[in-house]
């Protein structure tokens, strides 16, 4: 926290533009994506596996739910690109707040499928609401503000979404609550964290006049980007899904799915930082090779060996890659995109969001007809194989320009 907390030089420390401190900001924000994406998402993983036990969900519907899901995701996201008043993105963006706890209430009052796919669809909406919106918030208010304009440590609310997701149902099973008990204890934390976000949001920033900015990468580096990102939204999507349920399908380590969703958590919340360094060291595309080859790792694990050291290990191995790799892309285009760099990220978010839409439903239909997840891993590792040799292409096209 220490120098983005600081105030600028020669400036007092008390408040800043809506009477808010650097730390109630940064605070808020965290809370705003422990909400949005750490419940209102990531909560439905480890709980899949006892819903699939005392709810009735098959692998066919609990790979759907998770597509549906992100095709919410997908559709905020295009909202947020479309929206440019300054306004209407922070009244979006507490509605997005609101979502996200209503999407867990709507869990536990049925075993409807159709409400619970309208559950994921309004918690993918709220996904976006959190990531987007919220964040250009934060980093516009830290600018005018006059902090350093980084969202690493607000970017840590998404590792502490998972161990809050994690932790809670590790708790609750340990008190014998039944699945729909579990969601309404997520339902508690989720009120706390919306009166945390909800009082601590950034004001909506003045509006401002438009200046074109030169610089834009060209057609096929982007399209070649696109490409890689496809890649890194299948990895995410599959461990982010079926982290706990792979665990728990193998009859060793029944029980002990959710101390690798807790380790996915523990891994992604320092990630980002660490990443940001590597990238400084070697270059954006070099660190974002070695993210992925970490992914392909952690992805092989689980299907090479049934032990519970290669599933905890993996899972370690994802939350500390995954976080790198959508900071690290997001960044990078937006630097080469000065004029627009908000396009140019809903871009890449529509690509990253396409894999996300069909690989857990493809997923879950794998896993209903064969019993197991090998396929379906081996079939990940591929992709993000593939990704890797969409950076390496991209590595070459920057050699020429020296970049």
């Amino acid at each position: 926290m220490g120098d983005l907390l600081k105030p600028p030089a020669g400036t007092p420390a008390a408040t800043g533009e809506g009477g808010l401190q650097a730390w109630q900001v940064v605070a808020g924000g965290i809370a705003g994506l422990m909400l949005s994406v750490g419940l209102a998402r990531f909560a439905y993983t480890p709980l899949l596996p006892l819903m699939q036990a005392q709810a009735g969900l098959s692998d066919a519907l609990g790979g759907l739910l998770a597509s549906i899901n992100y095709a919410g995701y997908i559709s905020g996201a295009l909202l947020a690109a479309w929206i440019d008043d300054p306004r209407w993105r922070h009244r979006l963006y507490g509605l997005g707040l609101a979502l996200g706890l209503l999407a867990t209430l709507l869990m536990p009052l049925s075993t409807q499928p159709w409400l619970w796919a309208l559950s994921r669809y309004l918690g993918g909406l709220s996904g976006a609401a959190g990531m987007l919106l919220g964040s250009g918030l934060v980093l516009g208010w830290l600018i005018r503000a006059g902090r350093r304009p980084e969202l690493g440590l607000h970017f840590t609310g998404l590792g502490g979404g998972i161990v809050l997701s994690a932790l809670g149902a590790m708790l609750m099973g340990a008190l014998h609550w039944d699945w729909a008990g579990h969601w309404w204890g997520f339902a508690a934390c989720g009120l706390l964290l919306l009166v945390l976000a909800w009082r601590w949001r950034p004001p909506a920033p003045p509006p401002v006049g438009s200046h074109a900015v030169a610089g834009a990468p060209s057609r096929q580096w982007m399209r070649w980007m696109m490409a890689g990102y496809f890649c890194a939204g299948w990895g995410f999507v599959i461990s982010a899904t079926f982290t706990v349920a792979i665990v728990e399908r193998q009859p060793l380590l029944a029980g002990q799915g959710p101390w690798a969703w807790l380790l996915v958590g523990l891994a992604a919340t320092p990630a980002v930082f660490l990443w940001d360094r590597a990238a400084r060291r070697a270059g954006d595309l070099n660190a974002l090779l070695l993210a992925f080859a970490l992914q392909v790792v952690s992805v092989l694990l689980p299907a090479l060996g049934s032990s519970l050291w290669a599933a905890l290990l993996g899972a370690l191995l994802y939350g500390a890659t995954f976080i790198g790799i959508v900071s690290l892309t997001l960044a990078m285009v937006g630097r080469r995109s000065p004029g627009n760099p908000g396009k140019a990220m809903a871009r890449l978010t529509l690509s990253y969001g396409l894999a996300q839409v069909g690989a857990p439903a493809l997923t879950g239909l794998m896993v209903q007809a064969s019993g197991s997840y090998q396929s379906a891993l081996w079939i990940t590792a591929a992709v993000l194989t593939l990704g890797i040799a969409v950076l390496l292409r991209l590595r070459a096209l920057d050699r020429p320009s020296g970049a």
